[in-house]
């Protein structure tokens, strides 16, 4: 176990966790929402600190980061536990397992014990230019990714988180200074946060501004649900949303598969996609992808001036890039030299 970074303490032996929007006031001996933050004798402590469930070597752009080190491979790690409960969770093994955590407190939470030294020499020895703290919910195991995010920035190594987003102010404070990118799911409209996540929006969206407003690079991605989240008016909502915080965030429009307690829905059409992206196009965003299915184009980066292909890409791998770079990390393209946003 490791003390918890971020709580307070409150009458009759209560915290109050401060990690996401949340803020959970967890009585002594019971646990947060997300499972795996526990107070005992009024100390809030993480279970699950060090205890990896998963470990990958993945292409960045898997995370989704199309703008950040393209080509490069990142270490990707993971504990159980999550703050959301979405019916569509992709990853629900490791978000919700096992599926009674949060109310069975006898339960212990498991997962292979690694240190800080351990996860960055990893990524060292395997030529990964950066850790990813991604598949479940990076910020219920805020421990131990600050913890390897401080030592992996010691080491030259770049962080990278992949979140829902659903942090308070001062935890993303905490984490903006060791923190290089961030893909945050912006998954739809208030109503959807309270129907299929048990969330609200509004948190999500004060992320994306602090983060981007505090030198993270971001992109954001939505999944696109049919008959929830598919609306040319919501998707018109996110991408105006976007495009107020930095018309430079790149949005990845995704292809939703029936999984978890979603199974009844179809998969995404690739015409609903396309309006997608479109719409995003019109809202002024000058980056938008497309992804789990393939169309032509639609996950390249292209020019927003003379509207050159600059990165190719075949799913997760870049297939050509003629992107010219500086030694100051920008990039430009070669036809009309205008300057390509991202960390190249």
């Amino acid at each position: 176990m490791k003390e918890a970074y971020l709580y307070n303490n409150l009458p009759d032996g209560r915290v109050e966790c401060l990690l996401c929007a949340h803020r959970c006031v967890i009585a002594q001996g019971r646990r947060g929402l997300c499972g795996v933050r526990e107070n005992r004798q009024s100390t809030l402590y993480s279970l699950v600190y060090g205890k990896l469930a998963t470990a990958h070597i993945d292409p960045i752009e898997k995370k989704p980061l199309y703008h950040f080190h393209p080509a490069s491979s990142t270490l990707s790690i993971a504990t159980v536990g999550c703050n959301f409960r979405c019916l569509h969770c992709q990853n629900s093994d490791l978000s919700q397992y096992p599926s009674s955590f949060r109310e069975d407190f006898t339960i212990i939470v498991t997962g292979k014990y690694s240190s800080p030294q351990d996860v960055v020499g990893a990524a060292l020895s395997t030529g990964c230019k950066s850790i990813s703290y991604t598949y479940s919910e990076p910020t219920i195991f805020f421990e131990f990714a600050l913890d390897c995010a401080k030592l992996a920035r010691e080491k030259g190594l770049k962080n990278v988180f992949v979140s829902n987003g659903f942090m308070t102010p001062e935890s993303a404070q905490t984490l903006i200074p060791h923190l290089d990118a961030n893909n945050i799911d912006l998954k739809g409209n208030d109503e959807f946060y309270r129907k299929v996540c048990g969330g609200r929006v509004e948190p999500v969206k004060d992320t994306i501004r602090q983060m981007a407003e505090g030198g993270v690079w971001v992109e954001v991605t939505t999944l696109v649900i049919p008959g929830h989240n598919d609306s040319e008016s919501v998707l018109k909502s996110i991408a105006e949303f976007i495009a107020s915080v930095s018309s430079s965030i790149p949005w990845h429009v995704t292809r939703f598969h029936p999984t978890y307690k979603m199974m009844d829905k179809p998969w995404t059409s690739a015409e609903t996609l396309a309006t997608a992206r479109q719409i995003g196009l019109d809202a002024g965003l000058r980056y938008v992808y497309q992804g789990n299915a393939y169309s032509e184009g639609a996950e390249d980066t292209w020019c927003p001036s003379c509207k050159t292909s600059l990165i190719k890409r075949q799913g997760f791998f870049v297939s050509e890039d003629i992107l010219l770079r500086a030694e100051d990390g920008t990039g430009r393209c070669p036809v009309c030299s205008t300057r390509i946003d991202g960390v190249w």
